[in-house]
Order: structure tokens, then sequence, then C-alpha cells
């Protein structure tokens, strides 16, 4: 060690460069030592050969400004094996050495405020040593300013973080930690080796409002709204008196169809704020009637009914000269192609109870954004009217295959249903064969090729154009091939599965016979569920962990709010799902997590075989 070179040098290193309200928040807190030098770990254990020795255990202790975080338990590093001669004679002590890490979770306040800073202050307390001989206890404080942002956060993808276990932020509050620069997954997952982005990530956000807006503007293909496009925009323009005018005529007409849809869209998620959707879909009656109602919307936009306005609606004719008259002249525009699209916002309203609450806005925000975008365009060049295609054969086409659409919809959600009505009883539930799991999405997939089928079949019929028929062709395979690949692979799931069904004397049986519990919450009704379960439980590693001899998978089916599994989950101090819990001789209280890796699942299992494998080996 050189003359100037501290015997430890402490750094402190923030995970990520900004904040949320209510974010995660990891810190590095860095304990570089020099050569032959140590500090005593944060729970010293001495020797019986250093009897008398007292070491100054390592300390971090966090203070937050104006109570705008909470810290959870603090993870510290691995101590090592080191030779000391304190007492006359070599004795093996375990230290922090080298290059040691302690990472501290920090959960921001839900309440904190955005454009604010993260004040924390972190003061590290240490004694180093070395071989021979000990130096006064020191310390070091570190302050830490972070700004808090409303959006936009992003993690350092740093490996200073690698050693960090995520699962102590479901420990300490119940929720999923993140390692700095890995993306948590809601709604993503696995389908035949393809991977589907979830909902938190930045990419499955943007192609879910992609998809979103594209639907929207489809919907303007529809037969009664079609039609009405050239004779709203001709109207702005002719207000407008010029170009410039009418684009921001157009503006505010394009924010009025987009309000419309916002609105829908603030209906649609308050559902889950007035009810948890893992109890709601728990009653058959509840599953079952939402199937019901979009079948019921599926038939009718294919013209089995029809939705009729009052006539007074039809009265309302704001005068679009102004920027309040463009605004209400777009939010009656939307109104007035109900009777078409109507069945598809009847449907979404119902479906919706199964997503979470911003999930549904982004969706019913993007429909609105791909609706309105044509008024937009059209309004800065009136002279692309001409070009809007006539309604016709075409027109109706997109109807139809909306319509088969939507009973694929409605016969997954009545299936699921009617499972969770069957999984009421017990004895008829251990009845059951396994393809009543599967059942049900074999008629999804039939009205999915139905409608890939009917597409490409119309198409050829109703234009020659060969680009149109290769184009076309090629959405109605990938429709059909989703459907068949979909029931194929909830077949071969139902068929191999692995689990053994939840009850708590089976439970209590695998960790009395010293083996590591892995229990997973879930249901029939749980998209997330289903999508967690392929991504990452039935692949490997962690399947070939679940097979292992030593570790038993129980599956709390919560497709009945009858089940048992409800018991567990709410002495877990959980009330939705996904859910997943690792219980073993290792683990003092079960690791638990709504969202998980599978480096995730495969560490805490490790975990909790610890006191058994160490007592094996010992």
């Amino acid at each position: 060690m050189g003359d100037d070179e501290p015997p430890v040098e402490v750094r402190v290193i923030a995970g990520r460069d900004s904040v949320t309200p209510g974010g995660q928040l990891v810190l590095a807190v860095v304990l570089d030592h020099a050569e032959h030098f140590h500090t005593n770990p944060h729970e010293p254990v001495v020797p019986p050969e250093m009897e008398g020795f007292l070491p100054i255990a390592t300390e971090i202790t966090v203070t937050v400004a104006d109570n705008a975080a909470e810290v959870g338990p603090i993870q510290w590093p691995q101590p090592k094996a080191v030779e000391v001669n304190f007492t006359g004679s070599p004795v093996k002590y375990l230290v922090y050495t080298g290059k040691a890490v302690a990472y501290v979770p920090v959960r921001v306040s839900a309440g904190a405020t955005a454009g604010g800073t993260l004040s924390l202050s972190v003061e590290t307390s240490y004694q180093a040593c070395n071989d021979t001989s000990c130096l006064p206890p020191d310390s070091d404080v570190s302050q830490i300013q972070i700004p808090i942002v409303e959006v936009g956060v992003e993690s350092k993808a740093d490996d200073l973080f690698a050693g960090f276990d995520p699962s102590v932020f479901a420990a300490a509050w119940g929720d999923q930690g993140s390692k700095p620069g890995a993306a948590t997954s809601a709604g993503g997952g696995k389908f035949f080796g393809l991977t589907i982005p979830g909902w938190d990530e930045p990419i499955g956000l943007a192609l879910l409002f992609v998809f979103g807006a594209l639907g929207g503007f489809i919907l303007n293909l529809t037969p009664c709204v079609l039609p009405v496009i050239p004779i709203k925009v001709m109207t702005i323009s002719q207000h407008a008196g010029s170009p410039g005018k009418s684009l921001y005529l157009g503006l505010w007409m394009f924010a009025g169809v987009v309000a419309f849809w916002l609105a829908l869209g603030v209906l649609a998620s308050s559902v889950s704020t007035f009810a948890d959707p893992s109890r709601l879909f728990g009653y058959w009656q509840v599953t079952l009637g939402i199937g019901v109602l979009i079948l019921a919307m599926g038939v009718g936009i294919m013209g089995a009914f029809s939705i009729n306005l009052p006539k007074q609606v039809y009265m309302v004719n704001p005068k679009a000269d102004s920027a309040p008259g463009s605004f209400m002249f777009g939010v009656m525009t939307a109104v007035l192609g109900l009777p078409c699209f109507g069945f598809v916002a009847g449907a979404l309203l119902a479906g919706s109870a199964a997503m979470p609450g911003w999930v549904v806005l982004v969706i019913f925000l993007s429909l609105g954004v791909g609706m309105g975008l044509p008024y937009l365009v059209l309004a800065a060049k009136p002279q692309w009217v001409d070009k809007i295609p006539r309604t016709g054969p075409a027109s109706e086409l997109v109807k139809q295959v909306m319509g088969l659409l939507l009973l694929a919809a409605g016969a997954y959600f009545a299936g699921s249903g009617v499972l969770v009505y069957l999984k009421g009883d017990a004895q008829r539930l251990a009845s059951l064969p396994w393809w009543t799991k599967a059942v049900h999405w074999w008629v999804v997939g039939v009205f999915a090729v139905a409608a890939g089928a009917w597409l490409t079949w119309r198409t050829v019929r109703i234009t020659p154009k060969p680009i149109r028929r290769v184009v076309f062709g090629l959405v109605g395979l990938v429709l059909a091939a989703g459907g068949v690949l979909a029931g194929i692979d909830q077949t071969l799931k139902a068929r191999s599965d692995i689990w053994s069904p939840f009850t708590q004397a089976h439970l209590d049986a695998g960790l009395a016979s010293g083996k590591v519990v892995v229990l997973d919450f879930t249901a029939d009704w749980c998209l997330n569920c289903k999508a967690i379960e392929s991504a990452v439980l039935l692949k490997n590693p962690v399947k070939s962990e679940l097979l292992s001899t030593d570790v038993l998978p129980l599956k709390a089916d919560l497709t009945s709010t009858k089940a048992p599994g409800w018991d567990k989950l709410r002495d877990l101090g959980r009330t939705g799902i996904p859910t997943l819990a690792v219980f073993g001789p290792g683990l003092g209280e079960p690791w638990v997590a709504s969202a998980y890796t599978p480096e995730q699942v495969v560490h805490a299992i490790e975990q909790a075989r610890g006191k058994a494998v160490s007592a094996a080996g010992g």
C-alpha cells in the first residue's frame, strides 16, 4: 500500500440516473480494500481460537430526506476466508476483502413529487485490518442526489449490479424487483419460441400502441364510417378557407375523436379501481357473462342486430369553424360511428376487466389516434379526399372479420367461465380429464382460422390486384396459423402438466420431507399467468429444477372463488395473480413474487435448498 493509498475506499453508486414516484432504486456500496487489508462482515463470526476478540462490524446507514423513500434490507457481500495472526498463531477468519459490494434496495414514495430530487445520505462505518493488526474504526459519508421524474427511467446496465438479488423488493414490499438494466414483464412471454414483449417493456408498449392505432384506423373502413370521411373533411376545409387554418381545425377535430375514445378508456379502466380482476373473474357468472356479451357483439357486427342511437343525437350538429366547434365536431363524428364500431367498443369495455388500468388507457388512446388520423391528414391535404375508397364488399369484409375475431375472444372468456363453474366443486375438479383445460382454446382457434380463411377467400373474390391478394392473404394466414398454434400450445401444456394440485396438507407434507416447494397461483382466465408460465416456469432452466427429485411443484388453481388457494394467497399477503411462492428449509420466510425472471426463480430454489444442502454436506 502506498503512503497516500487508504486501506479501504468506499464508493456509493446509484443503479438509476433518475427515479419515478413509487419506483425502485438500488444503491451499490463498494468497499475497495487495499492489498492485505480487509474489513469485518456485517455479522462477524469469531473462531474459537480468537476468543476475546471483539470485531467491529461493517454497517451501512441510509438517511432519506423528507421521508421521500423507504430503505429495504441490505444485501451484504459474501465473506471470504483469509488467514490472520492476531493471537500468535494463524487462524482462518471470514472477512470482506478485495472488491466487496453491498446492495441497498430503496423504494421511492408514491407521493414523491416529480421534478424534485431524492436526497440520500449513506454512511458506511467499518474497521480496516491487515493479517496482524486493526486500525481505528472509520466511516465514510456519501451524499446521493437523484432527480425524480414522471416517466422515462432508464437503469444502468452495469456489471456492478449483476450480483443484486431483486427478490429483496418482494420480501420487503411485496412487489417485483428488477436488476438495473433488466426490464420486468407484464403480459409478455414466449409462444412457440417467439418472444412476446411485455406491456412494461418499451418495445411492448410501443407495439401495443401501434396495433391499437392500426385497429382504430381499420374502424374507419366500416360501412357507416367510411362514407362520412369525405363529408367531414370537406366541411372542415370549407370553414377554414386556407390550408393553414384547415390543418388547425383538423387538429382540433382529431383531438375530439381521441377525447371520445379516451373517455371510454377511463370508463373501462375504472373497473380495476372498484374490483380486483383476480377475484372478479373467479365468479363463473361474471366470466361467462363477459364471454356471452363479447359473443353477442361479434354476432351483432356481422349483421344479426344493430345499435341505434337516439334521434336527438343526430340533431347535435356543432359548427366546425372554430377550435371548440371542431373539437365537438370530432367528438360527434366518433359518436355517430357507434352503430358500426360500437360492437368493438362494447367488447373492449367487457374484456378490459382482465387488464391493468393503464394498459386499457393505452389501448383506447391508440384506437382514438388511429381513428382520428385520417381526418388530420386529409384536413392538411383535402385534395386526397378523392383517393378514399368507397364502401362496398371490402368494407363489409372488414366488419365480418372483426366479428369472427370477437367471436374468438368471446369463446375464450365463455370457455374460461365454464371452467370456473366446473372447478367450483372439489369432487368435480378431481374428475375432470386433462383435455377440458384446452378444449375452449380450440374453439378460439376455429374462429381465428375462419377469420383468416374468410379474409383470404373474399379478398381473392373482391380484388384482382396481386399485391392486395398477397398482403391480405398473408394476414389471413397469420390469423389462421395463430389460432391453430394456440390450440396446440395449450393442449401440450394440459397433457404434460408437471404440477400437482395445491392443498395445505400437500404443502406441509412436502416441507416435512425436506423438499423445496414451488407454489404457482394461477387461473384459467388469467392470460398473464399463462404467459409467464410459458416464458419462465415451463422453460429450462426453471423446468429442470421443478422436475428435480427434491422439488415439489404445486399449482393453486384459483379459477373458482371457492378454490382453497385463495386463503393461502391471503396468508402470503397477496390478493392478485400471477403469484409464485417458493418454500424450503433454507428460507425463513417464503420467497414471493408476482413477476419474475428465470434467474430469480432458480436463485430462490437454490436459496430454499440452502440449509438442507449444507446439512447434507456437513
